[in-house]
């Protein structure tokens, strides 16, 4: 079978299907493609099931990429009120978490069914499984130019667009249907791909140097994390393997190997200070520092210090001056270096991707192959935790919608 279509997006997911529907309410054909027997599974494993769908305080600033500016046009033509009105339209609850999180009352599921409700009531074609044999476009144009660029085939048939979307996603959860598909197209075409990575990721550390750690596995704290000029303050989790937690997840996007993390466990104190204040004090050190952070994780912390820097576990009345600078100075930034990540097993994300370089800003439009369009994880364009990718799913798909 043979169809000739507007467009075909490959990818069912956040950013495909908001692609398809602002595509199709413009009169176009749209057929969206997916190998995945289920739709949009990132939605709906999202944010434990609850989908933190955007995040009201989205600004450039809060993502990643080679060329920082490339979302900022995309993001300010569809912004988080927009998605917040189309859930309001479909009697969708939500409500923010914490800084400017928002998830779904109802759960993930209830975003993906509004999503294909949209899809239907557009008249978007969805395939689900498809499975992609081969990609061609066609150039120079025929003699009698029918407005098709690409050729696809597939196991529902042969599709010839006039545009083609690719919203295929990273590389980022494998076992939910992660594949390189969206780079291989790219490469196919001469378009450029950057340094692809796992971001929002767990890291690990060498098991010899993690042993003193392993077994504080559980123990969550409210830290901050430094990487180069980025700091993030929220809760870190211990683990087996290493550390887990919001502060972590956001760091990690930063993160380069080999290079070490500093730690402040005690955010908001000048740990000194309160060090002096109780000088005089018969309180043991262990207990004085438990007023401020979980017991088992000092007494393991305390333990796990070289005995030139702490000869012990005394009343602080037996310290000196010069003991009590240098424990302040380990609590507020102690300095490790990860041996690597969880990989993409555990990452929530893919960091770099399609190169902007090649992409229309405006319109998401690949600039020497006219008729292709990346949109979504794909790009080389990666938020931070708490809704921003969803937010830049939304709207390079809503951006690609209005010009594929």
């Amino acid at each position: 079978m043979s169809t000739k279509i507007d467009v075909a997006i490959v990818g069912a997911g956040a950013a495909g299907m908001m692609c398809a529907i602002e595509a199709a309410r413009r009169g176009r054909s749209v057929c969206v493609l997916d190998h995945s027997k289920k739709l949009a599974e990132k939605i709906r494993i999202s944010g434990g099931g609850r989908c933190n769908f955007t995040n009201l305080h989205t600004k450039p600033e809060n993502y990643l990429s080679a060329n920082p500016n490339y979302c900022r046009s995309a993001l300010a033509r569809y912004t988080p009120q927009d998605f917040i009105a189309w859930l309001n339209k479909h009697d969708i609850g939500y409500h923010e978490k914490k800084l400017g999180q928002l998830f779904c009352d109802q759960g993930s599921m209830a975003v993906i069914t509004m999503l294909k409700k949209e899809c239907d009531t557009a008249g978007v074609r969805l395939l689900a499984p498809c499975s992609i044999a081969t990609v061609d476009h066609m150039s120079p144009p025929p003699p009698q130019d029918t407005g098709e660029r690409f050729h696809i085939q597939t196991d529902h048939g042969t599709f010839h667009p006039q545009s083609l979307v690719i919203a295929s996603g990273g590389l980022s959860i494998p076992k939910i249907g992660a594949t390189p598909f969206g780079y291989r197209i790219a490469q196919q075409f001469g378009i450029p791909v950057t340094k692809l990575k796992p971001g929002l990721v767990p890291l690990s550390f060498h098991p010899d140097d993690w042993s003193s750690y392993s077994d504080l596995a559980g123990v969550s704290l409210d830290a901050e994390v430094s990487y180069g000029r980025q700091t993030f303050r929220e809760g870190i989790l211990f683990t087996h393997r290493g550390l887990s937690g919001p502060a972590i997840l956001q760091i990690s996007s930063y993160w380069e190997p080999g290079q070490p993390l500093h730690i402040n466990f005690m955010p908001g104190h000048d740990t000194l200070k309160l060090f002096l204040e109780q000088r005089d004090s018969r309180m043991l050190l262990s207990n004085f520092f438990a007023q401020y952070l979980p017991k088992r994780f000092i007494e393991k912390w305390c333990a796990t210090l070289p005995k030139n820097i702490l000869s012990g576990d005394k009343p602080l009345n037996q310290y000196s001056e010069k003991e009590i600078g240098t424990l302040s100075a380990q609590l507020s930034n102690w300095e490790i270096t990860p041996s690597g990540t969880l990989g993409y097993s555990k990452a929530e994300v893919t960091c770099g991707g399609v190169s902007t370089d090649a992409l229309s800003s405006k319109t998401m439009e690949a600039s020497q192959v006219p008729g292709l369009y990346f949109i979504g994880e794909v790009v080389d364009v990666t938020g931070q935790l708490g809704g921003y990718n969803f937010q830049w799913a939304w709207a390079s798909g809503y951006a690609a919608g209005q010009h594929c």
